[in-house]
């Protein structure tokens, strides 16, 4: 049983989506054997103050594969350690910079946003708090960097609900570079009902009946070393717009295997990938119950046979293996096709990422719980969609200019520098309308916020680009979707009724979010607060900001939030732009 390049082969027989792989236009992986690793379990960090540094190390894939370069957050070889903080208590991050080598230094575009020859060696990061209801200050904004000797301490005050978060590097047009080469971690958040032990109040599975899966798709070569470009069109060292890979990885490995008991488990998934959108779904059609997203539980179980979940997105499962008889397996698979830009010059769906092999011990016996919010032992309920007090209308576009490399993304027709940028009002509930006028998914993250899912309606994109039309790039576009729409508004998922921090906006679509802007007085800081983009020295046998020094930065001010697109292609060029809270 082998899988070849986004496709599998189980028991002779070849899966529909296999690809050709005589195709000329995309790198491939070569033919790995899967589920002969094991899932590892991410390493956990407890404690209110933690020493994180940004490494360069050597990690192994696959089995048979031998390590590749990559980069790392704390002592592992790959991604980082799941911290856990408590609700109430701040944690504080020591993090540093010591990036020796970058996998990927021959990919760094410089014709982007402010990437220099330089930085392929001297590596720009900024660690981000993702979902983190955060101070400006320390929310990884994208020219705060530290490059190697340089650190930063990050203090995070968890004043909001328990949740799964993740933290992950920031930095301005390398994002796509430091994440995909490993710099990411699981961040759970925990509180009172959401404890994480065995006697919570919800009921709910913990301890080894609580998985933690980072789920990502790759290109790797036999030397172990991964890919970050997806086609030879492209030159290397140019931005390429996002690449689909053809194996799954979960925690570091490609397509391991996990061992589970018969009964209920916790999965709290991760879509860390920079491009994919996907539709997962257990290879048995077996229902499952998603509990909770981005910002926090749901009110109830959403009981479902498959849930989609875009980069940047996590969602909170329970499975229950209790009917699998003992060394049975199943498959966590996904159906989503490769998006349309993509397909193109033969990107096909990456279709499996794990398989679960059922013991012969029984596992955890509790029921799924019938609510989750609003009830005695529980959290608030999430409550209604408040009332909407500001319309705001967002655009998504790319320019029509076909070239190689590609043309850049853009959010509102505008690139990051520009002082054009959205201001909310403190205090004040906005709708924000997203028009998608493009032919690919793309998942908008707000920083600093949660928002509820309205719905989305397909619109008619030549009619509304006819009627309004796209100026040249840097002059703001915000067009009207709502009289080009073409079908009545389309609620959320059932799994998008909570509190979110990401959404997958469908092509030519409009998709409708409504958001609170919160009060320093409730945050307990100024959202609008400026602050310095300087870091710190720092060396190996000393705490992060100990020693001031003369950085590269500049002593300019930085202010405010930004919002963005979490296909990390995208986010680096130029699909992200800041925009601040007021009183």
């Amino acid at each position: 049983m082998s899988f070849g390049v986004g496709g599998l082969a189980v028991g002779g027989r070849a899966l529909a989506d296999q690809p050709d792989l005589s195709r000329p236009m995309l790198f491939r992986s070569p033919t790995l054997e899967p589920f002969v690793d094991e899932l590892p379990i991410l390493p956990h960090l407890d404690g209110a103050t933690r020493a994180i540094d940004a490494v360069s190390t050597m990690h192994r894939f696959h089995r048979d594969l031998p390590p590749g370069p990559a980069l790392a957050y704390g002592d592992g070889s790959y991604l980082g350690p799941v911290i856990t903080a408590r609700r109430g208590h701040e944690t504080t991050v020591g993090y540093r910079n010591r990036i020796e080598t970058h996998p990927f230094a021959a990919d760094f575009d410089t014709s982007l946003h402010g990437v220099t020859e330089d930085d392929r060696t001297d590596v720009p990061t900024s660690m981000h708090l993702h979902g983190g209801v955060t101070p400006p200050e320390f929310d990884g904004h994208p020219e705060k960097i530290s490059r190697p000797g340089e650190g930063f301490t990050y203090r995070f005050p968890n004043r909001q609900d328990a949740a799964m978060l993740w933290y992950h590097d920031h930095a301005m047009a390398v994002t796509r570079l430091n994440v995909y080469a490993g710099l990411a971690g699981v961040y759970l958040l925990r509180d009172e009902y959401d404890t994480g032990h065995p006697d919570n109040p919800l009921g709910l599975p913990s301890g080894n009946h609580e998985l933690v899966l980072v789920l990502q798709e790759k290109i790797v070569d036999g030397t172990g070393a991964q890919n970050i470009r997806s086609t030879p069109i492209v030159p290397q060292g140019r931005w390429e717009g996002g690449a689909v890979g053809d194996v799954g990885v979960v925690n570091g490995k490609i397509w391991p295997e996990a061992g589970v008991d018969r009964g209920l488990y916790r999965l709290r998934l991760l879509n860390a990938a920079s491009f994919s959108v996907w539709n997962l779904h257990f290879s048995n059609d077996m229902r499952f119950w998603v509990i909770g997203m981005e910002g926090g539980l749901l009110d109830a179980p959403a009981p479902t046979t498959r849930v989609r979940l875009s980069p940047g997105e996590r969602v909170d499962l329970l499975v229950d293996f209790g009917d699998l008889e003992p060394d049975t397996t199943v498959e966590l698979r996904n159906t989503e096709d490769a998006a349309p830009q993509a397909a193109q010059i033969g990107a096909v769906r990456m279709p499996v990422f794990m398989r679960f092999r059922a013991g012969t011990t029984r596992g955890f016996a509790r029921p799924v719980p019938a609510t989750l919010r609003g009830g005695p032992g529980q959290p608030p309920a999430v409550g209604p969609i408040p009332a909407v007090q500001v319309v705001r209308n967002v655009s998504l576009s790319q320019p029509s200019a076909v070239r190689i490399p590609p043309s850049i993304m853009s959010l509102n027709n505008l690139m990051f520098h520009s002082d054009d940028i959205e201001i909310p009002r403190q205090g004040t509930v906005e709708q924000w309308n997203i028009v998608n006028a493009t032919p690919d998914p793309h998942p908008i993250h707000l920083h600093l916020v949660h928002f509820r899912v309205v719905g989305r309606q397909a619109i008619d994109t030549l009619a509304m680009c006819a009627r309004q039309p796209q100026p040249p790039m840097g002059t703001k576009w915000t067009p009207d979707a709502d009289p080009f729409v073409v079908e009545p508004l389309r609620g959320p998922e059932p799994w998008e009724t909570g509190f979110k921090d990401t959404v997958v906006c469908d092509p030519n679509s409009v998709t409708r979010i409504v958001a609170y802007f919160p009060t320093a007085d409730e945050l307990g800081f100024d959202p609008d607060a400026t602050f310095p983009a300087a870091v710190h020295t720092t060396d190996r046998h000393t705490d992060a900001n100990t020693h001031h020094g003369n950085d590269d930065h500049g002593n300019a001010d930085l202010q405010g939030y930004v919002w963005h697109c979490h296909i990390l292609d995208h986010e680096d060029h130029d699909m992200m732009l800041k925009y601040r809270t007021v009183k």
